[in-house]
């Protein structure tokens, strides 16, 4: 099972060296791939650029989207803009794509809320699938393809952010597996999701084996605990104050780091392919010391 590193952008306080200093950081390892998501309304970076800008600085791990909200953008530009990141970064891309979860993010880029659905993921998701295998007919009159094409041949792997049986039964249909988020860092969610994806592609008739992702955010030790809260409440910050109030002191992963060692361990036996940590602040020697732990035999 690969482990992989989520960097923080979802806190305040960003700027290029940090930036850059945390893709390198991920970079040398002991880490299997870097991860960020998008939001629009909110503190971090926009999503896009970050990730082009820590393809071009890393030369080894993964690049994952977690996740791209492909529903509020046009799927032509979005695979073409993926396509390029693909190329800087020599092949190291693989899409998560979902639907969000928050109206204002939409509405602030003039996205048209009625397309937070399931099926119109699937139909972008198609359409840049379709731009990547270099198909001229996804756009009406074109004369050429839209290029870069992805160094990948046929694109990037795509994988949904789907929660519930009815979207992970359409994402299964099409993506080429779950990049999915506990937020209670539970190992029965983790389960679940796992084996209702799994059931799914196998009645979808699809071959071989889908991958299988799971994602948690976490607060190691007491100070751990209280940046983890702290990050929850801006996060949140969508959310009725009761609803929000309820979730905070339940969410994330809490403990030390040989929990955290411990933690990871049940989650392979439950088959996952991937854990990609998302740690809830910008401490570079927390994931220096949290490696070294989860190295040790």
């Amino acid at each position: 099972m690969r482990i992989g590193m989520t960097i923080p952008f979802m806190e305040p306080g960003w700027n290029r060296d940090a930036m850059k200093d945390w893709a390198l950081e991920i970079d040398r390892g002991p880490w299997a791939s870097v991860a960020m998501g998008e939001r629009i309304t909110f503190v971090n970076p926009e999503f896009m650029t970050s990730l082009a800008a820590t393809a071009a600085w890393t030369e080894r791990v993964e690049l994952i989207s977690t996740v791209s909200v492909l529903t509020m953008h046009n799927p032509v530009l979005m695979a073409k803009q993926f396509a390029t990141i693909d190329v800087i970064s020599n092949g190291r891309l693989t899409v998560g794509i979902g639907t969000g979860g928050r109206i204002e993010d939409y509405q602030s880029i003039g996205a048209d809320w009625k397309n937070h659905r399931m099926a119109k993921l699937e139909e972008n998701a198609t359409i840049m699938q379709r731009v990547w295998q270099g198909d001229k007919t996804v756009l009406p009159d074109a004369l050429r393809i839209v290029e870069p094409l992805p160094v990948q041949q046929g694109g990037p792997q795509i994988l949904v952010g789907a929660i519930g049986p009815k979207s992970i039964a359409a994402a299964a249909r099409y993506a080429d597996g779950l990049t999915g988020f506990s937020m209670l860092a539970s190992l029965d969610d983790i389960r679940q999701s796992f084996e209702q994806f799994t059931a799914a592609w196998q009645a979808a008739g699809r071959s071989g084996k889908p991958r299988l992702i799971t994602s948690f955010w976490y607060g190691l030790d007491s100070k751990g605990k209280e940046s983890l809260e702290q990050h929850l409440t801006r996060y949140m910050n969508f959310m009725p104050k009761d609803l929000s109030s309820q979730l905070i002191p339940i969410s994330g992963f809490r403990g030390s780091m040989a929990d955290m060692k411990d933690f990871i361990a049940e989650i392979k036996k439950l088959g996952a392919d991937d854990v990609i940590l998302a740690p809830t602040n910008t401490n570079l020697d927390e994931i220096k010391q949290l490696a070294k732990v989860l190295n040790q035999e």
